[in-house]
């Protein structure tokens, strides 16, 4: 038998980047909220990293982004593109109209911790790590509260809303019988760490060549190394035999060629099985999903992190006064996705596109490989290189924090 929780305005599933934002913004309007994690903290690799200008303009609009910079990063103001042996730049993040002219790169957990504890200064919010949301409860086909798994036994937590933020494999979104549109991607990603010394390069980096994508994202003691194989690929890669994967990384690294057989086994080297997708609809009465619950991006531009936070941004403008004077419809949910609808799909069709002309190219390719137009066209005219710094960095419709309608004193 489950035991009752005190009932609250909000139930959010998932302690992800939109969970967390979603929670922090309604606890600071004065809303009854509870996130649940499953994991008993943040410390896993294989998150997005990148903390998108949109995002710092946010945490500046809480007043906090100074704090937030405190904290080990690492600041990119310009992408490039190593095709081959040729480097182009794509995309210079300095002239956009906002207060970070960079992607500041840093560990997820780090980004979550803080907002964790910037939630906790208000007293109506209430993060419950280690507890797993298993099932919906329904009543007259309204979902009014979820059941919960803990390690001091099961619950059942009711809500005026319930929040799917639990990602791509989402329970929510599961359980409400909200079917997703599959919109395919042509790639994984095999993940696996190699040490990092002091004359190594600085930057994180890419690079682009004939069968195979590489990324090294600077992680300060040590480098998380993403080799994008084409999908469902894996099998034959583990056939052909460990030492011919680490040659293939020390071509692709040589700076760490010395370091490969920091590669002890497979076990050292995780799959990420990349999915595109989005809901047709993100909701039902009583329920909505966001982030990738809603829409699964692809890691091209490391974008899904932002969205997720975009959307959370948005549900919490549209949501926060009716959740409080408890007014909420299901008209109001329909808010929501329509306003986070379009930066979703033109986001998913940009992605899609470059899947289409250069991931694939890429990896089935064969001979030698030459940039696209488009990237000399990017190199050789500055100007043109706003266009795709403004797509990654900003995005399609940015959100803005709306004041709050119920303002509620933080702790100290």
């Amino acid at each position: 038998m489950a035991r009752e929780v005190t009932w609250v305005r909000c139930c959010i599933a998932g302690g992800g980047p939109a969970g967390m934002m979603l929670g922090l913004l309604l606890a600071r309007a004065g809303v009854d909220v509870v996130v649940l994690e499953k994991h008993a903290d943040f410390l896993r690799d294989f998150r997005g990293d990148t903390i998108h200008p949109s995002t710092l303009e946010l945490l500046h609009e809480l007043g906090v982004l100074q704090d937030f910079l405190k904290l080990p990063h690492q600041e990119v103001h310009e992408i490039n593109a190593q095709i081959g042996d040729v480097s182009l730049p794509v995309a210079d993040f300095r002239h956009l109209p906002t207060r970070c002219k960079f992607i500041a790169f840093m560990p997820q957990w780090d980004f979550l911790n803080f907002l964790a504890a910037l939630a906790g200064r208000y007293p109506s919010f209430d993060l419950r790590m280690r507890a797993e949301v298993t099932g919906l409860i329904e009543e007259a086909g309204r979902t009014v509260g979820v059941r919960v798994t803990t390690p001091e036994g099961p619950l059942a937590i009711r809500a005026d809303l319930i929040v799917g933020a639990d990602g791509r494999s989402s329970v929510v979104r599961e359980k409400a019988l909200l079917h997703s549109l599959e919109l395919g991607a042509p790639m994984d990603v095999l993940w696996f760490r190699l040490s990092r010394r002091p004359a190594d390069p600085a930057q994180t980096m890419g690079r682009f060549d004939i069968g195979r994508i590489f990324i090294m994202i600077n992680r300060g003691e040590y480098w998380q190394c993403g080799y994008v194989i084409p999908k469902g690929s894996v099998e034959t890669i583990h056939a052909r035999g460990l030492e011919t994967f680490r040659s293939g990384v020390a071509k692709l690294a040589p700076f760490a060629a010395d370091r490969v057989g920091e590669i002890r086994g497979w076990e050292d080297v995780k799959l990420l099985t990349v999915r595109v997708d989005r809901l047709p609809r993100w909701y039902r009465p009583g329920l909505l999903c966001i982030g990738d619950a809603a829409h699964a991006m692809s890691p091209i531009g490391g974008v899904g992190i932002n969205l997720a936070i975009q959307d959370a941004v948005a549900a919490a403008n549209l949501l926060a006064e009716p959740l409080r004077v408890r007014r909420l419809t299901t008209g109001h949910l329909r808010r929501v996705q329509r306003r986070r609808q379009l930066p979703t799909r033109v986001t998913q069709r940009l992605q899609l596109l470059i899947q289409e002309r250069v991931i694939t190219r890429v990896l089935g390719g064969t001979g030698r490989l030459a940039p696209p137009l488009l990237l000399w066209l990017l190199a050789r005219v500055p100007l043109l290189r706003r266009l795709p710094a403004r797509l990654i960095g900003v995005g399609v419709r940015p959100e803005h924090l709306r004041a709050p309608v119920a303002p509620t004193d933080a702790r100290a």
